[in-house]
C-alpha cells in the first residue's frame, strides 16, 4: 500500500504520479551541494541520464539544472543559435509554437512548419525547407501535450542527416523522454531536452537535457557571448563535468532533495531494460485508445503513428463540454486536463498515462480512469 495521504488520481500531462520511494528521497536531510554525499549521488545522477538517453558518446553532456522543461528551450535558442541565424521549428501544437517564440526572443530567424491540428509536418516539407535555406538548428517537440502528436524523430534525423547534414537537431523531449525510444547515438541526436516531472516521475523543478559533442562544440566556437547568465552552458560545462567526476563545483546552488529524488527515479527506470519500458507504455496507449474508440469518440492525433504513447487528448461528444465532465471526473477520484491547442481548446480533454501509472502493476491507475471516463460521460447523458 501506498504511503501517501489519500487524493485524486493525477492523470494529466504531468506532473504525474509519483513512487513512494522517490516521495521519500525528497526527505532526505539536508547536506551541502559541495559535499562528497550529494557530489556522489550527483555524479551517479548525471551517468545515469547517458543511459537513459542512449548514447555512450563521452563527448555527449548531460546537464541537470534547477528549472522547468522551458529552461531547455531557453538553453537551446541562446547558446545554440546566434542572433540573426536561421532556426527551423516543426510544430505540432502548442509547445512547438512555444519553441518557436523561445527562439524568436533571442534574435533567431525562425521558419515554423506546422502540422495540420493531429498530424505533424512530413518529410518531404522538411526537406524542402531545408533545400530553400541554412538553417543553424531543427526542432521538434517529440511528445506535444496538447495535441498528443508523436514526432517520427527518427525519419527527421535520416531527412536532415541527408540534405543538411550541418544544421543541428533538437527534440523537445520533455514529454517523451522514458517513456518514447530515443536513441541518441544512433539516430543523431544533438540535443534532448526534458524535465522531471512527467514520464521520469521526478516532482517538478528540474530541466534535464543531453547535448552531442558538435552541440557543444557550437556554444565553444560562438562568435559572439549568449545573452544571459543562468542558461549559459558555457558556465554550465565544467560544473556537469565536474560533478560526474565526482569532484565539488559551484556556479549556482542545486537542489540536493531534487536530485536525490531523480536519481531514485532514474534508478528505478534502469533497473529494467528500457525496451522494457518502452513496450509497456505502447500496451497501456494502445487499451487507452480502444476504449476511446469503444466508446465512439476520437482522439486528437488522427494516424496511430502520429500517436504518442504517454497521453491521449480525447475529443469530447458535442454535448458535452470540459466544464461538465472535468468535475464529474474529480469526484470519482481522477484528475484530467482540458484542452490546450488554439483552435480546439475547447473541444477535447487530456489525459496522461505514464510512469507510475502505467508502470506499476500494483496500481490500477489507468483502469480506475477509464471507468471514471465511462461513468462521467454516461452522467453527462452520452451514450455510445
Amino acid at each position: 500500500m501506498s504511503s501517501q495521504a489519500a487524493h485524486p488520481t493525477l492523470l494529466i500531462p504531468g506532473p504525474i504520479e509519483f513512487d513512494d520511494a522517490v516521495l521519500q528521497s525528497m526527505a532526505h536531510y539536508s547536506e551541502s551541494h559541495v559535499g562528497p554525499g550529494f557530489v556522489s549521488t550527483f555524479g551517479d545522477t548525471l551517468s545515469m541520464l547517458r543511459k537513459l538517453f542512449q548514447t555512450t558518446n563521452p563527448a555527449s553532456q548531460p546537464f541537470v539544472i534547477n528549472g522547468s522543461g522551458t529552461l531547455g528551450w531557453d538553453m537551446v535558442a541562446v547558446n545554440l543559435v546566434e542572433p540573426g541565424e536561421n532556426a527551423l521549428v516543426l510544430s505540432t501544437g502548442y509547445f512547438g509554437d512555444g519553441f518557436a517564440d523561445c527562439l524568436t526572443a533571442y534574435g533567431a530567424n525562425v521558419t515554423t512548419i506546422t502540422g495540420a491540428v493531429g498530424s505533424r509536418p512530413q518529410p518531404d516539407e522538411i526537406e524542402k525547407a531545408l533545400k530553400e535555406k541554412k538553417y543553424k538548428i531543427v526542432t521538434a517537440t517529440h511528445v506535444d501535450t496538447s495535441t498528443g502528436v508523436l514526432f517520427d524523430l527518427k525519419t527527421l534525423t535520416d531527412v536532415v542527416k541527408r540534405v543538411s547534414p550541418e544544421t543541428l537537431i533538437i527534440a523537445d523531449g520533455v514529454c517523451s523522454v522514458a517513456c518514447e525510444e530515443i536513441a541518441f547515438d544512433e539516430w543523431g541526436l544533438d540535443g534532448v531536452v526534458t524535465a522531471g516531472q512527467k514520464a521520469i516521475g521526478c516532482p517538478t523543478g528540474l530541466s534535464i537535457s543531453m547535448f552531442s559533442g558538435r552541440a557543444i562544440d557550437t556554444v565553444k566556437n560562438r562568435k559572439t557571448e549568449p545573452a544571459t547568465y543562468f542558461a549559459s552552458m558555457k558556465r554550465w560545462i565544467p560544473i556537469m563535468q565536474n560533478y560526474e567526476a565526482k569532484k565539488p563545483s559551484y556556479f549556482s546552488t542545486p537542489s540536493p532533495q531534487l536530485v536525490h529524488a531523480l536519481n531514485t527515479a532514474v534508478s528505478q527506470i534502469l533497473a529494467r531494460p528500457l525496451s522494457e519500458r518502452f513496450q509497456r507504455h505502447i500496451e497501456v496507449s494502445d487499451k487507452v485508445k480502444k476504449a476511446v474508440a469503444d466508446l465512439g469518440l476520437k482522439v486528437v492525433a488522427g494516424k496511430p503513428e502520429d500517436q504518442a504513447h504517454a497521453m491521449t487528448a480525447i475529443y469530447l461528444p458535442d454535448s458535452v463540454s470540459i466544464p461538465d465532465v472535468l468535475p464529474k471526473l474529480l469526484n470519482k477520484g481522477i484528475i484530467f486536463a482540458g484542452g490546450l491547442h488554439k483552435e480546439i481548446g475547447s473541444k477535447y480533454v487530456r489525459f496522461g498515462h505514464m510512469g507510475p501509472s502505467a508502470m506499476d502493476p500494483k496500481r490500477s491507475d489507468i483502469d480506475n480512469a477509464l471507468q471514471a471516463l465511462r461513468d462521467a460521460l454516461a452522467e453527462c447523458g452520452y451514450k455510445p
